[in-house]
């Protein structure tokens, strides 16, 4: 069964700054600017919204969204999300004899576990994070831009790394960013959203291909020469 969001809006007060509808029915991108709202959907669908917003979430899933179970966050900077003072090992929160295991299925050695983070590359680092992730036994991964802070090389073996575990483990793939190339690597469907809404989506290759919108045609051409779109 695929992850079926019928509503999601997020107000800040009365103003909604989120009000979309999307379905994950395997990998699913959601793509826009900075600001365009796709951050704080994952925070809504993570229950970390900032104490000032409210949001009303409709879904059908067979699962319970709960953040650290069900669903797992994959975050933007490696370099900044494990704890600086603390081994390897000691950012899991699972059994030592299971860490080999989770660390071998992202491509890693045992020995990093006795490493800190900062005797580690960025690749490693994200792949430590993805072995973090894995070891909750997510139904659904969301990535907030993963490879941002890679070379483009690391990037597409990171992405390579996401889908080939994304079928060996049948996870559901959720991944907003503004690069709309890397989703050719990893996702099926995309949507665009431009100020809180979805303006286009459909089959990555229908969207790239003949886009409706213009602001999707400004996104497209922006991201293949290697930069980020603004308005």
């Amino acid at each position: 069964m695929g992850f079926k969001c019928s509503k999601l809006k997020i107000f800040d007060n009365e103003k909604a700054l989120v009000d979309i509808s999307f379905e994950i029915e395997n990998s699913f991108a959601l793509v826009g600017q900075s600001g365009s709202g796709k951050s704080l959907t994952l925070k809504a669908l993570l229950g970390m919204l900032p104490s000032n917003l409210t949001s009303k979430l409709q879904y059908q899933w067979e699962y319970k969204l709960q953040k650290g179970k069900s669903v797992v966050l994959v975050p933007q900077n490696p370099f900044t999300s494990l704890s600086p003072m603390t081994k390897i090992k000691g950012n899991f929160f699972t059994k030592d004899s299971e860490i080999d295991k989770f660390l071998k299925m992202v491509g890693l050695e045992s020995w990093l576990k006795d490493r800190f983070p900062s005797e580690l590359s960025g690749g490693q680092l994200q792949r430590v994070i993805i072995a973090i992730a894995l070891s909750h036994k997510p139904k659904m991964l969301l990535l907030d831009e993963p490879t941002t802070a890679l070379d483009s090389e690391l990037k597409e073996q990171i992405l390579e790394l996401i889908k080939y575990l994304q079928k060996e483990i049948g996870f559901k793939i959720l991944f907003v960013t503004h690069d709309i190339n890397s989703t050719l690597l990893l996702c099926d469907n995309i949507a665009v959203i431009h100020k809180g809404k979805i303006i286009e989506s459909g089959k990555i290759d229908d969207i790239l291909s003949n886009p409706k919108e213009e602001y999707t045609k400004k996104l497209i051409e922006a991201n293949f020469k290697n930069r980020e779109f603004r308005c």
